[in-house]
């Protein structure tokens, strides 16, 4: 089959396509023919050699890739019959996604709800748990103010949603105006520019900031919180996390990785959103398989919108 391998760390350049052998199912495992792969940050990342947590012990040569969306084809040993020809997404276990096939545990398996698109079950896979988590940890309230950093983003544009359907009144901070008029048509009453210079000043007093970018952005950001307000970081794509005083007013809500459980969890409480309209997954950028090192580079680049998905079958 085909597979994008890391075979060095390194840049974009370093994912090149190839072959791999078929996966074939222990027990307890299904093999997944993939339609889509998921592309998250953290996995450009990783490819240049910089991972921490979870992914930090990855050494090449792998295939990359910890979530994809596709049919069951084949079973393993113990695996329930039942999930043969269904639509699933599902993490990988945090390699293996960027290829035709790959075999993964059924203990895993997130059935796609009718009506919801296989793509948008993928793009909702890693970024909708997320939302759905730090939504549910801010305790968004109706009348709150709420600001997202990177409103456009994967994960941001989806808080965009969830804070304007708890009531809240969105801010959302984006690079351009081509992202803020994303953020408004999901649901943000106002946008603001944040590579203008002093872009958070007029901003505050704020309830609720979700911090997805870290460093100078994210220090920015907190700036606009009023008292009593929620300081919530989730990711850190500049590069390090906010450096932000944790006793002086505000309150920040550290960040726990939930238990798989809950994991699975939030991605089916994302899915059933998005079938019944609640969510709007965007999917602003498509590649092949083949060209996962364009994919890796256009995410880098911070020229993407909502989620990048690899189409592979």
């Amino acid at each position: 089959m085909d597979a994008v391998w890391l075979r060095e760390f390194g840049p974009a350049e370093m994912l090149r396509i190839g072959t791999a052998q078929d996966p074939v199912p222990e027990t307890g495992q299904v093999v997944v023919r993939v339609s889509f792969a998921n592309i998250t940050f953290v996995e450009t990342v990783t490819r240049a050699g910089q991972a921490i947590g979870p992914f930090a012990g990855l050494r090449p040569p792998f295939v990359p890739g910890n979530g994809v969306g596709g049919i069951v084809t084949r079973l393993g040993p113990g695996a329930d019959p039942d999930w043969l020809g269904s639509r699933v997404v599902t993490a990988t276990g945090g390699t293996g996604g960027y290829a035709e096939e790959v075999a993964v545990s059924a203990a895993g398996l997130i059935p796609v709800p009718d009506g919801l698109g296989l793509d948008e079950a993928t793009a909702l896979l890693a970024d909708g748990r997320t939302a759905n988590y730090v939504a549910r940890e801010a305790g968004i309230r109706k009348g709150e103010r709420v600001l997202v950093l990177a409103a456009a983003g994967g994960v941001g544009h989806l808080l965009v949603q969830l804070a304007a359907e708890a009531g809240a009144q969105v801010i959302a901070a984006a690079g351009g105006p081509e992202k803020l008029a994303m953020a408004g048509e999901l649901g943000a009453a106002h946008g603001v520019d944040y590579r203008e210079p002093g872009w958070a000043g007029g901003i505050g007093p704020v309830d609720v900031v979700f911090d997805g970018v870290g460093g100078e952005l994210g220090e920015a950001a907190f700036t606009a919180l009023g008292e009593g307000g929620r300081f919530v970081p989730y990711g850190g794509s500049s590069g390090r996390p906010a450096e932000v005083p944790e006793d002086a007013g505000p309150t920040v809500l550290s960040w726990k990785v939930p238990d798989p459980d809950d994991m699975r969890a939030l991605t089916r409480a994302a899915l059933r959103q998005a079938a019944a309209g609640v969510l709007h997954p965007v999917i602003g950028q498509r590649f092949a398989l083949a060209e996962a090192a364009k994919a890796h580079t256009a995410i880098e680049s911070r020229a993407t919108t909502g989620k990048t998905l690899l189409v592979v079958g």
